[in-house]
């Protein structure tokens, strides 16, 4: 485009300069006591000069007027290369591993670069790394000096306390904090988690509420977290003696989180302290067909008040119809027919569940139940030997497993023992490694519902193991 008006423009003159030739003409100009007599041609020559000179003045003008600015912009331009390569070097020197570089790069860029905030984060990861919190809690202090920046000073300043234990600071950024991103899951978990350490749970059921209205908490995690805070409620109304209310919140709380046994566990056992077996009987049926579990053929039990081996296990063979092809159904069964030594049953159960097992076979508490039942009458040694070398190599029952460390834990608690995360434990199969293998050895990973009959003679190992429907 630029060319065709070039050679628009060359045209233009060529054909100026051609007609002035052909028509030379005749200019007399008389000011002042002067006179000029010239061509016309001459006269536009002298005219382009003259407008030529003075549009070079004028470029002249502005360009020495601009200089100033321009330098600045320059040296601005050259500050801002030199920052963002320093921040190129802290982040490398990051990677590396070098905190002390890191350091000095992160604090140039932060000079060159005015304050910006990449350069503050880098100094205070590299000062974090080095250890001097004090340090990095500094810069994550100067984020907060300027709005656009203030949410980052936050998180880095509540991950610091967080870090140092002190749940009480940690809770005042994150609720501030909040207030700047109300819509953030990750603000969300946090505030809910510290209130819950704090046992503010009438503080946490308004988070859950304010966090769903707004999205920031998924309907079915809200839901859940729900469920936990009211069984919370529920412990307290126990502890200040209204069972009535306490059998209330627990029963809303079951219906809330229900892949939660121990949920149904305590609220039978609240039933069956204002006594309400029945109630009790249905509520654990009821969950057993969806979450068969061994606390709730404890609770069952007590609801029968059966205490004789033969009538524990008439009742579990009642609560196992409920679920008849569910695999903690027939260890169910085949426990308390060991405990009845009605041994036939028991063995007849143990071959569905290890038949019914997926690879890589049958899990340490049907191993162990296996061990007890050949070490029974009529008795085999050796079988229960070859059973009980199995129990290490086994695959791991289920357990309470913390979805955030990953950590074991013996029974459910609303909090995590080992990372204190909210509603973080949940039922199910822990991954093997060496955590699982030193956190649960082979008697305390495969807990007998029932306790052992006394045998004489012999060592059992299963009798150390604790009983999971042990009355506490």
């Amino acid at each position: 485009m630029r060319g065709l008006l070039a050679l628009l423009l060359v045209a233009v003159v060529v054909t100026a300069v051609g007609f002035l030739a052909d028509h030379p003409g005749h200019v007399e100009i008389v000011w002042a006591g002067w006179e000029v007599d010239t061509s016309a041609a001459i006269l536009v020559a002298l005219f382009v000069a003259v407008v030529a000179v003075l549009w070079g003045l004028v470029a002249l003008v502005s360009g020495l007027l601009r200089l100033p600015r321009r330098l600045r912009r320059r040296r601005e331009i050259r500050r801002r290369d030199a920052g963002d390569a320093a921040v190129t070097r802290s982040l490398v020197a990051l990677a590396a591993g070098d905190a002390g570089a890191a350091q000095r790069e992160a604090e140039r860029a932060e000079a060159l670069l005015d304050g910006a905030p990449v350069p503050l984060l880098l100094a205070a990861e590299a000062a974090r790394q080095q250890g001097d919190r004090n340090m990095a809690r500094g810069f994550f202090a100067k984020l907060l000096e300027r709005p656009e920046t203030e949410f980052l000073g936050l998180r880095g300043l509540l991950g610091e306390a967080l870090k140092s234990g002190d749940d009480a600071v940690a809770r005042r950024f994150a609720e501030r904090a909040r207030k700047l991103r109300p819509a953030s899951l990750w603000l969300a978990d946090n505030v809910l988690m510290l209130q819950a350490r704090a046992a503010d749970w009438p503080a946490a059921a308004q988070t859950i509420t304010d966090a769903a209205r707004r999205g920031a908490l998924p309907a079915a995690r809200a839901r859940h977290a729900r469920g936990v805070v009211l069984y919370q409620q529920s412990r307290a109304a126990e502890h200040d003696g209204d069972l009535r209310a306490a059998a209330a919140l627990a029963a809303r709380a079951q219906a809330l989180a229900r892949d939660l046994p121990e949920l149904v566990a305590y609220h039978a056992r609240l039933l069956l302290g204002l006594q309400r077996h029945r109630a009790a009987r249905r509520a654990i049926e009821r969950a057993w067909r969806t979450m068969p579990h061994p606390d709730l053929a404890r609770v069952y039990l007590d609801a029968h008040r059966a205490e004789q081996p033969l009538a524990q296990a008439a009742a579990l063979q009642r609560l196992a119809a409920q679920n008849p092809d569910a695999a903690e159904s027939h260890l169910a069964i085949a426990e308390a027919a060991l405990n009845a030594r009605l041994w036939g049953e028991a063995r007849r159960h143990l071959g569905i569940a290890a038949a019914a097992a997926p690879p890589p076979g049958p899990t340490r508490r049907l191993c162990l139940l296996m061990a007890r039942l050949e070490d029974s009458e009529p008795g085999d040694p050796q079988a229960a030997r070859a059973w009980l070398e199995r129990v290490a190599g086994a695959p791991s029952d289920p357990c309470y497993v913390c979805e955030r460390c990953r950590t074991l834990s013996p029974e459910w608690q609303p909090l995590c023992a080992k990372c204190g995360g909210f509603d973080t434990l949940g039922w199910l199969v822990p991954e093997p490694g060496p955590a699982e293998i030193s956190a649960m050895s082979p008697a305390s990973a495969a807990p007998l519902m029932l306790p052992t009959p006394e045998v004489s003679g012999g060592d059992q190992p299963w009798r150390e193991a604790p009983s999971a429907l042990a009355r506490p």
